[in-house]
């Protein structure tokens, strides 16, 4: 009897971050800690995102994110045009470098109720990874599985 080998990318999260930026890309958005919260919440609007890095001579000061816009600015009444990144970025930063394996990364977001995390290499913001990335790969993994699975199961599997 032939034993056929079905192979896909299975969900594997020990494989690296850098796996997942390879496939999502590594555009960073980034603000001054010195710019107003309007023009960071201006920014996030515009590129249809949740969340920047606030970066300092190019290194990582802080993430200001549409939560910390709700909790820190609306619910406390303040003005956007005239609050700093820096009054209400999120600081220190939790973040993960590519080496880091997609699981790692899972477990630090869930774990610390977090919705981004910066990648960084070297000390540079490389990349940025939001729980729907993590998502968008597990559905794409599992979504391969599936068609491999079928395809073996029906016949149609190349031998």
């Amino acid at each position: 009897m032939e034993t056929t080998i079905v192979t896909s990318r299975a969900v594997d999260l020990h494989e690296p971050v850098r796996s997942l930026l390879a496939q999502k890309g590594r555009a960073v958005w980034s603000i001054s800690p010195e710019a107003s919260v309007f023009e960071a919440i201006e920014t996030m609007s515009h590129k249809h995102i949740g969340a920047l890095v606030a970066l300092n001579s190019n290194r990582l000061a802080g993430i200001i994110t549409e939560r910390d816009y709700a909790r820190k600015v609306i619910l406390k009444g303040r003005h956007s045009r005239e609050t700093r990144v820096h009054e209400i970025m999120s600081t220190p930063v939790f973040y993960i470098t590519p080496e880091h394996s997609i699981g790692q990364c899972m477990d630090l977001m869930t774990t610390n109720r977090i919705r981004h995390l910066p990648v960084l290499e070297n000390d540079q913001v490389v990349g940025m990874i939001s729980i729907g990335d993590l998502i968008k790969w597990v559905i794409s993994a599992q979504d391969d599985t599936i068609r491999h699975l079928n395809n073996y199961i029906t016949g149609s599997y190349p031998a």
